[in-house]
């Protein structure tokens, strides 16, 4: 019987340490891996545009620092994704740390060049900077790839 049980606990801690679960107490949020805290910052983002959408400018803000802080995480862990880079570029941008966004969309270009919403928000924010010939340079990377990232720099550009 003691034989069983001893074979049953070895078998358990043997799958545990292959699926990595842990018996030990609870851990901070620092443990949560970089796309939890990618995946959280970007429904904050999505959360804190519907506000802006609706003229609740403060309110979105304080969502904008939630994902900032998410993303900060996040990048400890990967600072190769240039996802990442994006939403950080974009929620400095949101949060009035432009000097900082731009480093960040910059940062992200030299990973992926081509990335459609690095491309559109580092437009929006050279438009923002008053650096238009910037701006329409990211309008031109975009112009062959069909997308609303294109449509929509086009559109603030044109509202200069």
């Amino acid at each position: 019987m003691y034989k069983k049980i001893l074979i049953i606990l070895i078998a358990g801690f043997v799958l545990a340490q292959y699926t990595g679960t842990s018996f030990g107490a609870a851990s901070d949020s620092s443990s949560d891996s970089y796309l939890d805290l990618y995946s959280d910052a970007k429904k904050f983002v999505l959360r804190a545009k519907k506000l802006e959408e609706k003229n609740k400018i403060d309110r979105a803000t304080k969502l904008y620092s939630k994902a900032l802080k998410k993303l900060q995480q996040a990048y400890k862990t990967d600072k190769n994704n240039p996802d990442i880079l994006n939403y950080l570029g974009f929620t400095l941008r949101k949060t009035g740390k432009l000097e900082e966004a731009e480093k960040y969309y910059l940062a992200g270009l030299k990973i992926k060049p081509n990335h459609n919403g690095i491309n559109e928000y580092l437009g929006e924010l050279y438009v923002k900077t008053g650096r238009m010939e910037l701006a329409k340079e990211r309008l031109a990377v975009l112009k062959n790839c069909d997308c609303e990232e294109y449509a929509e720099l086009k559109e603030v550009i044109e509202k200069k």
